[in-house]
């Protein structure tokens, strides 16, 4: 009874292990928050349909996190873009939950691009470029005593 494009699925057969592979058939993306939140407690955008429920079960079961609390809100898509016949294009909407973790859990988001100095030698063509991209900064700084007129318009 496969017509095409449909999916057979084998007889569910009784031992172990079973054949079919079970998965969520929800997305969550975790989002740096704009605003600081507390160390215990994470920012996840997930689908609209998804509840505090689900999203506790789906922590817990599949990366074993312990959550304490899970409060959620809904973000409204901005209207402020124009399409070329002026009508407003709506962008979609999506949910936003707060995930406050266990006791004793704290979650920091990892710096992926610490600033470290380098340690330039004397005489190298690092050292000599930026030299010259120092000199050329200054030669380019506006004379104060021009007051605001630029190079090109002079005597």
């Amino acid at each position: 009874m496969a017509g095409p494009g449909r999916l057979v699925y084998p007889l569910y057969q009784f031992g172990n292990p079973q054949i079919r592979i079970f998965r969520t058939n929800y997305f969550l993306t975790m989002v740096r928050p704009g605003v600081r939140l507390p160390e215990d407690t994470v920012q996840f955008r997930i689908p609209m349909v998804m509840t505090r429920l689900e999203l506790k079960d789906y922590l817990e079961n599949i990366y074993k996190v312990p959550v304490a609390a899970i409060r959620t809100r809904i973000q409204h898509g901005s209207r402020k873009q124009r399409d070329h016949r002026n009508r407003p294009i709506k962008k979609p909407d999506y949910k936003v939950a707060y995930v406050q973790l266990g006791a004793g859990q704290t979650f920091q988001f990892p710096d992926l691009f610490p600033e470290r100095p380098e340690a330039i030698e004397p005489g190298s063509l690092e050292d000599i470029q930026r030299k010259f991209m120092k000199d050329e900064a200054q030669r380019q700084q506006d004379d104060p005593k021009r007051s605001g007129v630029p190079r090109w318009f002079g005597l």
